[in-house]
């Protein structure tokens, strides 16, 4: 699930610009700037044979428990776990948990 720029989970994101212990406008050069945000359900194994079976109606086992976090992850970096919810008519996240050690790793990117 990606975000859109109508959504509330970008104005959830918000919050991380603000988070303690950052300084004052630090990230005002990049508020505006949109990067993709991925939301993991959970993670799975199958085989290939299993991959060209499914169909519609297929279900899929995760490894993950019913009712766990999910995790946000901006740019590849894990910033936070959160919650399903639905907002209006949109499936949305809550978030549950800020990842501050993901907030201060450099990117790959930055890196090269």
């Amino acid at each position: 699930m990606s975000s859109s720029p109508n959504s509330s989970s970008s104005s959830n994101l918000a919050i991380v610009d603000d988070a303690p212990g950052t300084a004052p406008g630090s990230f005002d050069l990049y508020r505006d700037v949109r990067c993709p945000v991925n939301v993991v359900l959970g993670t799975g194994t199958i085989t290939v044979r299993q991959c060209l079976a499914l169909e519609r109606s297929s279900v899929v086992r995760l490894q993950q428990s019913a009712g766990e976090d999910l995790t946000v992850i901006v740019r590849g970096i894990k910033i936070a776990r959160g919650e399903v919810v639905v907002v209006e008519d949109s499936t949305s996240v809550r978030l549950t948990e800020i990842c501050r050690s993901g907030l201060n790793a450099p990117s790959a990117e930055a890196q090269a």
